[in-house]
């Protein structure tokens, strides 16, 4: 998907929503301090939490760090109730009426897309409360659905492909949905202010929510039940993932305002990174939401399913003569449905257990990321 700038309207009472190739710059060269922010807005930051930069920033950017050696079971990081960004399908008239509107005919599957909306609507706001985190976001993310043409085919893997090719046509498709239905809005209800959005910077958008995002507990509703919300997190979502993490999120309710925490799961030694468990995700979801796959993932998975006509034109390709692969004999038709090899809903999953498997298919994956850079 190319990344271009986007036409602005006013630049009065608006900040211009714009989308550039770099993977590693903030949105402004100097952002303001999150840690002072959070602090000031009534959250609590761990003095040995520092913010500092990866070892290759020119693609993961910031992370968290413990300046000094930190106990087992110490509060890391405290959020209060206002500062996780969240989208409220409850909201009143006007923009954000409209806002409400278009997040409706996202589908629930792409849920980073609805919270996306509201990030580009504080994004666009002068005097938003989220400004001095979202300043501190990249220009652009390195997930696939920004690959080039030829680093997408290069994937090579028909899931995959699939998938990133879904996201890619719904943007476009919802970029021409959301043309439309702001052509007619007011100036005063338009919910980015005036200006118009793209594909580039709905991608922008849908990818810093899926890659940062958490689905935590809302409040508690009528029944006493909890729905489960996806919001950013400032400060937290600037953990690292690891399978072994050394920190954990926990939700707590105090004078019926929910509190995010994120605790010490084991002691943090002097430098080491403040590490949360993203999830027990394949590398598939690793690499469609946050850009980056998994050496030796234990939760990854390849999908099966038998393709005759391809099997055949691999066999001519390969010299065989006469292949039979796209009709098989009776018996064989037997076995391959008692697998679950063939029909439209045909999908094997299979967990790779070795860890040599693991290493193939994580290179794999890699290939075009490495060749995109």
């Amino acid at each position: 998907m190319a990344v271009s700038k986007i036409v602005l309207s006013s630049l009065i009472h608006i900040r211009p929503i714009t989308c550039a190739a770099s993977y590693h710059t903030r949105l402004v060269p100097h952002p303001p301090d999150l840690v002072k922010w959070v602090k000031k807005e009534g959250g609590f930051v761990h003095q040995a939490v520092k913010l500092f930069p990866q070892e290759d920033n020119e693609t993961y950017g910031l992370g968290l760090v413990a300046s000094q050696d930190i106990p087992k079971g110490s509060l890391l990081i405290a959020l209060p109730d206002h500062i996780p960004l969240k989208f409220e399908s409850d909201a009143g008239d006007g923009a954000d009426s409209v806002l409400v509107d278009l997040a409706s005919q996202v589908p629930e599957e792409l849920w980073a897309m609805k919270l996306g909306l509201k990030l580009l609507q504080e994004r666009a706001r002068l005097g938003s409360f989220w400004w001095p985190y979202i300043s501190n976001l990249p220009e652009t993310y390195s997930v696939p659905i920004f690959f080039q043409g030829e680093d997408i085919k290069n994937l090579q893997y028909a899931p995959l492909l699939y998938q990133v090719n879904k996201r890619c046509r719904f943007l476009l498709d919802f970029d021409q949905e959301v043309r439309h239905a702001l052509a007619s809005v007011k100036p005063n209800d338009h919910p980015f202010g005036g200006q118009e959005l793209n594909a580039s910077s709905l991608g922008w958008a849908m990818s810093a929510v899926s890659s940062r995002a958490f689905r935590l507990h809302g409040k508690k509703l009528a029944a006493g039940t909890r729905n489960e919300v996806p919001m950013m997190l400032p400060l937290i979502d600037m953990c690292n993932h690891s399978f072994n993490p050394n920190a954990q999120i926990i939700q707590e309710e105090d004078d019926s305002q929910l509190l995010i925490k994120v605790v010490a799961e084991t002691e943090i030694k002097q430098n080491d990174s403040l590490l949360l468990n993203y999830g027990c995700l394949s590398n598939d979801l690793f690499l469609l939401d946050y850009g980056f796959v998994m050496p030796s993932n234990p939760y990854d998975t390849i999908e099966l399913k038998y393709e005759g006509a391809l099997m055949d034109a691999a066999s001519m390709a390969a010299g065989v003569s006469s292949p039979n692969f796209s009709s098989p004999a009776a018996w064989q038709q037997q076995i391959l449905s008692q697998l679950n090899l063939v029909g439209e809903t045909a999908i094997v999953k299979l967990k790779l257990l070795l860890e040599s498997q693991m290493k193939l298919l994580f290179f794999a994956r890699l290939l075009p990321y490495v060749q995109l850079h």
